[in-house]
């Protein structure tokens, strides 16, 4: 097996492009897609570098930790920021996008995360952009998270640069992600003359040696095997369709919250009201009195496959996160996280209903 993967023959251009091609459909975009040859922080990164310079003045939305990540590379890279920075347990909302346009009228520049998997919050990414348009600020979005489980659709939000990755909901290779850029992204990266260039950064290099060129010769050496499992896993999601891919996500998310509130044991959501809730993963609250991680490292006892984390940083005292995004998107995941969880807190002592819980993930997940 081993040699079958190392005798495979170059990746050529044509095959990588015809992979951007069904990326730009994924997205629904029209937009230029360029796949990058590393994981989403590469295009992350790269896409504010060229776009952000000491002129920009940014509306920065944290919702999350990545949030905080972007606020500090459009500072690094000279830009004015102004943070918009929201309980984690909520959303963002246009209305409060809008009061800070109101604020500061010279924003041209706005980041937000689409879902945060590590918060299990996801915002209302269509009504944003309809107030970032009325701006006409350039629109950066972070949709890593959320594509593959909610819509993710740059050209009717008006996105201009729209990051995805295909390691979360996709299910597919961390090692490779993609952006779509708008005719006004390239228009602004042009014009910045702190955008990077032949740099592994740079996405001028992939326009003007790529895109420009007819997509006739790669920059490098493409990332064969990261290539090959992305393009499989377009297939899978094209085979299935994207709305059942879209569908099983969303069930995940609710028979998880329902299952999770009956359980008990004083298990609360995270995320206050449903709607802001992320498809991706559910985020919980443990009760006073209990560390997160400590449940969550009991409930990995027993099976360590469980898509079950702790919360990062501080949150780890707090928040668990039940990850049911990709081929943990199943009833069967959901069940077996929330009665892993149902047995630590028990263990604890504290009061627990895991045939409750079973039954309302049933109900849920059918409904």
């Amino acid at each position: 097996m081993t040699h079958a993967f190392l005798d495979l023959p170059p990746l050529s251009a044509a095959r990588f492009a015809s992979i951007e091609d069904r990326v730009a459909r994924l997205l629904d975009t029209r937009q230029d897609v360029v796949i990058m040859q590393g994981e989403a922080l590469l295009p992350l990164e790269g896409a504010i570098r060229a776009a952000a310079g000491p002129g920009t003045i940014a509306l920065n939305v944290i919702t999350g930790p990545y949030g905080q990540t972007f606020g500090n590379w459009l500072r690094d890279c000279g830009a004015t920021v102004h943070d918009l920075a929201v309980p984690f347990h909520t959303a963002v909302t246009a209305a409060q996008i809008r009061a800070a346009f109101t604020e500061h009228p010279e924003i041209d520049f706005v980041s937000l995360v689409h879902a945060e998997a590590a918060t299990g919050n996801t915002n209302p990414v269509a009504e944003i952009g309809e107030a970032v348009r009325e701006q006409g600020a350039l629109f950066y979005l972070d949709a890593v998270a959320s594509v593959g489980a909610e819509p993710v659709l740059p050209d009717a939000w008006g996105v201009d640069l729209c990051v995805i990755g295909a390691q979360k909901a996709m299910g597919g290779p961390a090692g490779v992600s993609a952006v779509s850029v708008s005719e006004r992204a390239w228009a602004r990266m042009a014009a910045n003359p702190r955008a990077p260039r032949r740099s592994y950064l740079s996405l001028l290099d992939w326009k003007e040696r790529w895109i420009d060129g007819g997509r006739k010769a790669l920059l490098h050496a493409p990332a064969q095997l990261e290539m090959l499992a992305l393009e499989a896993c377009l297939e899978r999601i094209e085979t299935a369709g994207l709305e059942t891919v879209m569908a099983r996500h969303r069930r995940a998310a609710l028979a998880t919250r329902a299952g999770a509130v009956a359980l008990g044991g004083g298990l609360e959501p995270y995320v206050h009201e449903e709607r802001d809730a992320a498809p991706v993963a559910t985020t919980l609250r443990v009760p006073s009195g209990v560390v997160a991680s400590e449940v969550v490292a009991r409930a990995l006892a027993t099976d360590p496959g469980l898509p079950l984390a702790a919360g990062g940083g501080a949150l780890a005292k707090e928040m668990i996160r039940v990850n049911h995004f990709g081929p943990d998107a199943t009833v069967d995941a959901v069940r077996a996280s929330l009665a892993a969880l149902g047995a630590a807190l028990a263990e604890l002592g504290l009061g627990v209903d895991p045939d409750g819980a079973r039954r309302a993930v049933e109900e849920a997940w059918r409904r």
